[in-house]
């Protein structure tokens, strides 16, 4: 039985280890992608209430993005960023949806994100799927 309690224990810290975000970290509770629909977070944004933010690589940013879309890399995240930095990138009071191209990456970014105390959202739908939902592409 202990060995059981000891597998288990083992394997709870190596999910929170790999996830790099403790569950206190979240309020307690595992972020998950969003369930607010894209209508709502179109109406948001334009309300300026949330910000998109792109997680996606420079070359696919380059490729097209959301207009008005803030670009923070996901693999800039990854790499030590300070609440400094993301202070400058994104403000405090407002929803942060964060997108990629199929959602595995902008979950990641989220769990990253919502260790400074914001209000993070993932979205599960990619830049493609909120071009074809209306929001405006652009390129650079």
């Amino acid at each position: 039985m202990y060995r059981a309690v000891a597998i288990g224990f083992l394997v709870v810290l190596s999910v929170a280890w790999a996830s790099n975000v403790s569950l206190a970290q979240t309020g307690g509770a595992e972020l998950a992608h969003t369930s607010d629909s894209l209508e709502k977070v179109k109406e948001l944004v334009e309300q300026k209430k949330a910000v998109l933010v792109d997680v996606r690589e420079l070359v696919e940013w380059n490729a097209g993005h959301v207009e008005g879309a803030v670009f923070l890399p996901w693999r800039d995240l990854q790499d030590k960023f300070d609440e400094a930095k993301l202070r400058e990138k994104l403000p405090k009071d407002a929803i942060i949806y964060t997108y990629c191209a199929v959602g595995y990456r902008s979950l990641r970014a989220g769990k990253i994100i919502a260790k400074f105390q914001y209000d993070v959202r993932p979205l599960k739908p990619g830049y493609d799927e909120l071009v074809k939902a209306g929001f405006e592409s652009e390129k650079k």
